[in-house]
């Protein structure tokens, strides 16, 4: 559904800056030798940015490679030398900030506002936090646990990380995957979503200006079928994260611990919008909105379940309804513009599946349709849109939609409403609306989630830990919690006797 064209060249210019392909190997752009060719297109328009050479096996092994011959080097700085070097990346992402979020929208068809305001900064934010955090890499003080010895423990690097990286935030999730690890002192290999490779491509060599070395960062650009599965059971690569569909994570778990390797999955997500009856109803209208509205829905932590006690039930359904209608949905370049189209027609076809079928069982209150005008057509657009009334057991309740769709369902008790909340396979993140202390604390104690909010839905910062429970994966991005995936915690114990005949010896041999 789409056909070829020169985006407009104020979009972003795609062809010129990757003219030399869209593999970073060894501090350079290289062409794919997988024989095949991929083009990303302007989900806005139709419109064709870029074809480029995909990579297969080898090109995974030449990065692999490269990110092993790198290794010893960049382990082997100091923490303070890693910091110096993030630092400058930092500024580095700062400098070329423009840059970034021109062709994260264009890619992923995001408003302009949302990747100047929400990607950017928040990557740039990421990269000053771990160049701190780089400097804190520390184990459990020493001390003579057994009384004849002195133990310590030493947080060290895997060696290569071969990381897979989702369409829907490709400049975060190129940020989070490869900072931690590398701020850790590993060297890693990223394989993008072959439909927006370009910031991660540009976040590499943004990494090369900073003066990061050659082959710390590499990324290959092909199909998950052949680059992904490739790199997810290098024998080379120590350890794998996954950011992605929890079925898609089952078939990297598989590959991965065939090979025996350390293993991160951060998987789909189905968050719940708890409401009780004593709620600021203006505020949980406004945050259910943004919450499951932005990225276009294409966010794992999204709003997508509320479940609204009674009393507020149907004033919650009318307003959030209204207040949908207002969103400006249009070209994500445009002055203006609130929501964009989503990242394919594929994608959009899907959510309009699952709405379509929502008819026979449930309501549809206000979008469930393409915009219609000349503009739209050759975009992958949709609009905002409620459903209500849905049975808990019915599919847009139990999966993962992925698209500008809300539903909304009643409660009665708070027993019932924590009940329904934790009524799906995942474990990603939730939130809590009430002014009471109590309701809150017990909606955050028993909500089962990696991340509960409480009277907001959505910010993520730096510091805090991200992950999440159940089919939702484990293991944790960003924050100092990170280091638990990108580090191996080994144990020295020192002997203080000088003694060569130890007393414990003689449950092996002779007499005390």
């Amino acid at each position: 559904m789409h056909h070829p064209g020169n985006a407009t060249p104020d979009r972003f210019p795609a062809r010129d800056r990757f003219a030399d392909g869209a593999q970073y190997i060894a501090g350079r752009l290289t062409k794919g030798t997988s024989g095949r060719t991929h083009t990303v297109v302007d989900p806005a328009t139709g419109e064709d940015v870029l074809t480029y050479d995909l990579a297969g096996p080898d090109d995974v092994d030449a990065a692999v490679a490269a990110a092993r011959q790198a290794f010893p080097g960049w382990s082997g700085a100091t923490p303070g030398e890693r910091s110096d070097a993030l630092h400058r990346f930092a500024e580095v992402l700062a400098d070329r900030a423009e840059d970034f979020a021109r062709a994260e929208s264009l890619q992923c068809g995001k408003p302009l506002k949302l990747t100047r305001e929400f990607d950017v900064p928040g990557t740039v934010d990421n990269a000053a936090f771990f160049a701190g955090a780089a400097r804190h890499l520390q184990g459990q003080s020493a001390g003579e646990y057994s009384g004849d010895h002195t133990s310590y423990v030493r947080r060290e690097p895997i060696g290569v990380v071969g990381s897979v990286a989702p369409w829907n935030y490709p400049l975060q999730m190129a940020a989070w995957k490869i900072l931690p690890a590398i701020a850790a002192g590993n060297t890693i290999v990223l394989k993008p979503a072959e439909t927006t490779p370009l910031t991660s491509l540009m976040f590499a060599r943004a990494a090369t200006g900073a003066g990061i070395p050659d082959g710390v960062i590499n990324i290959v650009t092909g199909t998950g079928r052949e680059a992904g599965e490739h790199l997810v059971g290098h024998p080379d690569v120590a350890m794998t994260s996954f950011t992605g569909s929890t079925a898609v994570g089952k078939r990297v778990a598989e590959v991965a611990t065939a090979t025996v390797k350390r293993l991160h999955l951060e998987l789909g997500g189905k968050a719940p919008f708890l409401v009780f009856d004593d709620a600021d109803l203006d505020a949980a209208v406004n945050g259910a909105v943004a919450g499951a509205l932005i990225n276009t829905g294409q966010d794992c932590t999204a709003a997508t379940r509320a479940y609204v006690q009674r009393p507020l039930y149907e004033a919650f359904v009318e307003r959030t309804a209204a207040l949908m209608d207002t969103v400006r949905v249009g070209d994500p370049f445009a002055p203006g513009t609130d929501l964009g189209p989503l990242v394919s027609h594929v994608q959009r076809d899907r959510v309009a599946g699952f709405v379509d079928r929502a008819r026979s069982y449930a309501r549809v209150v206000t979008g469930g349709e393409a915009p219609r005008g000349r503009q739209f057509e050759s975009g992958a657009y949709y609009r905002p849109t409620l459903i209500a009334d849905a049975p808990q057991d019915s599919e847009v309740v139990q999966s993962e939609i992925f698209g500008p769709v809300l539903v909304v369902l009643p409660f009665d008790s708070d027993d019932e409403g924590i009940r329904l909340a934790n009524d799906t396979p995942y474990g990603l993140a939730a939130s809590a609306w009430s002014r009471d202390v109590y309701r809150a604390h017990r909606a955050t104690r028993e909500i089962k989630a990696g991340c509960v909010w409480i009277n907001d839905h959505i910010p993520i910062i730096s510091e805090m830990p991200h992950g999440g429970y159940q089919a939702s994966g484990f293991g944790k991005d960003l924050s100092a919690y990170s280091f638990e995936e990108y580090t191996q915690v080994k144990h020295v114990m020192f002997d203080n006797t000088a003694v060569a005949a130890k007393d414990w010896h003689r449950t092996v041999f002779g007499d005390r």
